[in-house]
């Protein structure tokens, strides 16, 4: 079967090139070129140089769990939830920032679509580390605030991504 693109700006439509007997196919052949904005660009740079912590923290969670690094159950659970949420919502963040250039949104709720996401990100997972940090932890401290707060943005911003994607459909 030759080369076979979806049109993302027109639709799906048309028969791609080399389809067998010449059948009707979804797939049409496009010369376009998609370009990340600007935002895009500098976002995804922040994140992606941000999965370096998520690198290193992995490396914390390999002391831990072979009993390198002491720690309470509580602190294992919730260095393990933190860095699982940092790893999956920094992945999350930047597959948001290429849907965001797909939308119409602009102004505070481009920015809320772009940014949500990537705030939760940082806050969730910092809640879940430092809520335990204290050597001997048994209780988590105030700093567990953040989670509800990472996980209203996070909310907000795919709430916000999703409207804005069907409003552009």
């Amino acid at each position: 079967i030759g080369d076979l693109v979806v049109d993302a700006k027109s639709g799906v439509s048309g028969a791609g090139r080399g389809a067998p007997g010449g059948v009707d196919s979804v797939y049409s052949e496009v010369d376009t070129v998609y370009m990340l904005s600007q935002q895009s660009q500098v976002m995804g740079g922040i994140l992606f140089l941000s999965l370096v912590t998520v690198e290193s923290g992995g490396a914390f969670m390999a002391r831990v769990v072979l009993g390198r690094q002491p720690a309470t159950a509580l602190q294992t659970s919730f260095f393990r939830a933190g860095h699982a949420h940092a790893g999956v919502l920094i992945l999350a963040a930047l597959v948001a920032q290429v849907f965001v250039d797909a939308t119409d949104l602009s102004g505070v709720f481009e920015w809320v679509a772009r940014s949500g996401i990537a705030l939760a990100a940082i806050l969730m997972p910092a809640g879940f580390f430092l809520s335990v940090i204290k050597p001997g932890t048994e209780q988590p401290n105030h700093l567990v605030l953040l989670l509800p707060i990472g996980a209203t943005l996070l909310g907000v911003g795919a709430a916000t991504l999703g409207i804005g994607l069907l409003a552009a459909a």
